[in-house]
């Protein structure tokens, strides 16, 4: 006879059944063990083993029930997370799960189990520049100048920011000193090699883009992108080599970007390309924000005041406030756009990593570049709210969810009571007195009110004359 190798709980209870109908003060009746032994094609071990266990639980006052053949052993309780305990760690002691494991006293998997759980998690801090009390004044007058007030939806609104060119060095390498890659087991893991590490091929890029103009049916009339500049010359090579003669043109990256090599990109370069691919219909008065670096020349320079006044164009240089890259569209996210392609790309040299770039530059949509500008936009009003610090979190506005719909806004609009609450937070600090210049560039003017005795109407203040980058 086949033996069964194991019975389900139902089972189990109808054999204590079948035992208990005939039995007498506990045992029972001749017979009934080989009927069931027979019943449920089992063995006479399995039925007495079950027979055995549902007397036990009688003589100890349980209730009857069916017994597993499974030995039930007590679970240990899990260990319960305690946040205050967490929080009195210092940071230097949670920076990894090991350190973390340690501080608390408690295993690993227990606490990557808690982080898989969402109960802790992981935060990624990136170091940001110290701001001094002027530089967060500055940030916040910087912000509110980029606002204007909507007459016709009667709320403040962000500028369009099309005649601002925001332009921004930084150094591509033509590769990383780690970097990931995904295998199958069969394949050799590969083998890189350079020189040394602290001296690996770079070039520093000028890059300048402003924001695109789209038609009233989201075609693209102007891209936006002004152009990628690589500081590099040509120089002749010194000695004879497998690869070419002596004398032979090489294109080599400046390694001293000077301000007179910075001038000449300007004046050059960028400006060239702007009237070349300035729209008809745009105007003509262009801002082109820089950041605060010695190289950079000023507005004033009259080299570039010949070039930058010429074919009816009025191009000045604005500078953006100090220590804030996350006012420039190009730290802000558009240099990572780039990178992230480049990267893609396999580059042998420097010609190989000046051509990655460019095509990068070239492959990025003008609907990429404008998303940075509204979440340039969107970083301006986190400004107005911390009063111009930068202990804040880009928003995530789900920008591409909104394009789906058909409902990406041109401005983001901000609330009229914070614009009010940051003029008067300058006006307390000092850093306006009420003089008129200043307050025709705020939208508050253009709501009306009274701030601290000073009284603004809509006809006293307008956005005539007005000199800032937006």
């Amino acid at each position: 006879m086949a033996r069964r190798k194991d019975l389900s709980t139902f089972e189990r209870a109808a054999i204590i059944q079948f035992i208990l109908e005939d039995s007498k003060k506990g045992k029972p009746a001749r017979g009934k063990i080989a009927a069931a032994v027979t019943k449920w094609s089992s063995s006479r071990t399995t039925i007495n083993r079950i027979w055995a266990a549902a007397k036990k639980q009688k003589e100890n006052g349980e209730v009857i029930c069916s017994m597993s053949r499974k030995i039930q052993r007590p679970r240990q309780k899990r260990v319960q997370i305690e946040f205050q305990l967490i929080a009195n760690l210092d940071l230097s002691k949670r920076s990894t799960i090991r350190r973390l494991a340690c501080g608390i006293q408690c295993s690993k998997s227990t606490v990557g189990r808690w982080i898989k759980q969402g109960l802790i998690k992981a935060h990624s801090n990136a170091i940001k520049p110290d701001l001094t009390a002027p530089n967060k004044l500055l940030r916040l007058r910087f912000s509110l100048e980029a606002l204007e007030y909507d007459r016709i939806m009667r709320s403040v609104t962000f500028k369009n920011m099309h005649n601002t060119i925001h332009i921004d060095e930084k150094w591509f390498y033509i590769t990383k000193s780690n970097q990931r890659f995904y295998l199958t087991p069969a394949e050799t893991e590969p083998h890189r090699t350079c020189k040394s590490k602290k001296f690996i091929t770079k070039v520093m890029f000028m890059c300048a883009v402003c924001r695109p103009i789209f038609g009233p049916d989201g075609e693209c009339l102007f891209d936006g992108k002004i152009g990628i500049f690589p500081f590099t010359e040509m120089v002749p090579a010194q000695r004879k080599s497998k690869n070419r003669e002596a004398g032979t043109l090489e294109i080599k990256p400046i390694q001293s970007i000077t301000k007179e090599v910075v001038k000449d990109c300007l004046i050059n370069k960028i400006i060239p390309a702007i009237k070349a691919k300035w729209p008809s219909f745009a105007s003509k008065i262009i801002y082109i924000q820089q950041d605060n670096a010695r190289p950079h020349i000023k507005d004033n320079d009259p080299d570039f005041r010949a070039a930058a006044s010429s074919d009816g164009f009025d191009i000045r240089l604005v500078h953006q406030p100090p220590n804030s890259p996350d006012t420039n569209i190009n730290d802000l996210g558009w240099f990572r756009a780039i990178q992230s392609l480049q990267t893609e790309s396999v580059c042998n040299n420097v010609s190989d990593l000046v051509m990655a770039v460019q095509n990068s530059f070239d492959e990025l949509s003008p609907q990429t570049l404008n998303k940075v500008f509204l979440s340039l936009q969107s970083c301006m009003i986190e400004i107005l709210k911390v009063k111009g610090q930068n202990s804040y979190k880009i928003p995530h506005l789900k920008k591409d969810a909104l394009i789906r719909q058909d409902m990406l806004p041109l401005n983001l609009e901000v609330d009229s009571r914070l614009v009010r609450e940051c003029i008067s937070y300058l006006i307390e600090q000092g850093f306006i007195n009420g003089s008129e210049d200043f307050l025709r560039q705020l939208p508050i003017g253009m709501i009306g009110g009274t701030i601290d005795g000073l009284t603004c109407s809509m006809q006293q203040l307008q956005f005539e004359g007005c000199t800032s980058a937006y």
